[in-house]
């Protein structure tokens, strides 16, 4: 497969040769939706956590007889019917990982990258560099490329690029990521990927 390749400035600047194997295989959007899914899940911190009557401190003490006060009889005043005390049914910290194996993992990034190919969402470039820490650097590099107001890009270079990601910050639908820090989510999540034409090569040699 032949991907064109746009310069700096939206013009043609060559072509990329990618394998079918990788970048041309069917949408398999069950095992999507479970990498998702696990990814979300992965995220998750689980850190709830709250008291039982166990727990509880204080409530050693009877807080009244048992008999003669017309009152229910009561043991502790830190029961669950007590103000201050425990919860029935107290929330755990728990783990909501779900075991995704690398052979699924790799599968479904390549149909997600297929997808974004098919749909003309993936965009290939020759570099993604800025000079200088300055935002409309990133502003003009979008508009020359047609991609202002198309909703969510993702930014994605070789290796990390400190001026591009510092440049990019102040956008709200704009977001930069290396190779290595690729993510279902953020792809399906982008209307437009924007890639460098080295960052699809590694992508393509991960993949394979």
């Amino acid at each position: 497969m032949e991907l064109q390749i746009k310069n700096a400035s939206g013009a043609a600047a060559g072509q990329l040769t990618v394998a079918d194997e990788t970048f041309a295989r069917p949408f398999n959007e069950a095992l999507v939706h479970q990498v998702v899914v696990a990814y979300l899940a992965g995220a998750r911190s689980g850190t709830r956590a709250q008291k039982n009557r166990a727990q509880v401190s204080g409530g050693g003490a009877k807080p009244f007889r048992q008999k003669g006060t017309g009152r229910a009889r009561a043991g502790t005043t830190r029961g669950p019917l007590w103000r201050g005390g425990g919860v029935t049914f107290a929330a755990r910290p728990q783990d909501h990982s779900q075991k995704v194996n690398r052979k699924m993992y790799r599968a479904a990034m390549r149909a997600i990258f297929s997808e974004l190919l098919r749909q003309d969402r993936l965009l290939v470039v020759d570099a993604l560099d800025v000079p200088e820490i300055k935002t409309k650097h990133i502003l003009a590099r979008m508009r020359a490329l047609d991609l202002a107001d198309q909703g969510r890009v993702l930014m994605v270079t070789e290796n990390v690029d400190l001026n591009l990601y510092l440049s990019a910050r102040n956008l709200p639908d704009v977001a930069v990521s290396d190779v290595v820090g690729l993510d279902p989510v953020s792809l399906v999540g982008s209307e437009k990927v924007l890639m460098t034409a080295g960052a699809l090569q590694r992508v393509g040699e991960w993949l394979a």
